[in-house]
């Protein structure tokens, strides 16, 4: 489940970069690298998440689906230069005290 969060939040950033540019048409917009890698991790994850539900108790799936949520958070400020706000950690952190709560 955690590594389907983290492909899916990968996906985010490459479909993110990919609007921040400036594309010539179109169809390119569309279809470049970013778009297509990340709407194919964005499947993978997809895949990844069903093979998990089935190994996994069923409660557990939406809160660790939560992670990518941190994870969007620290590839932003990794990857794109993004600024963590307050209001950012503020969410992020009461994230991750559900997770903890959760899976307790």
């Amino acid at each position: 489940m955690i590594a389907a969060a983290f492909l899916a939040a990968v996906s985010q950033i490459l479909l993110k970069i990919s609007a921040d540019k400036k594309h010539t048409g179109r169809l390119k917009e569309y279809l470049n690298p970013y778009v297509i890698t990340g709407y194919g991790m964005l499947a993978l994850s997809l895949l990844v998440n069903m093979y998990a539900y089935q190994k996994i108790d069923l409660r557990y799936g939406p809160v660790l689906n939560a992670a990518s949520y941190i994870f969007v958070l620290l590839l932003g400020r990794l990857i794109l230069k993004e600024k963590i706000t307050q209001g950012k950690l503020c969410g992020n952190l009461l994230i991750m005290l559900g997770i903890v709560i959760a899976l307790r």
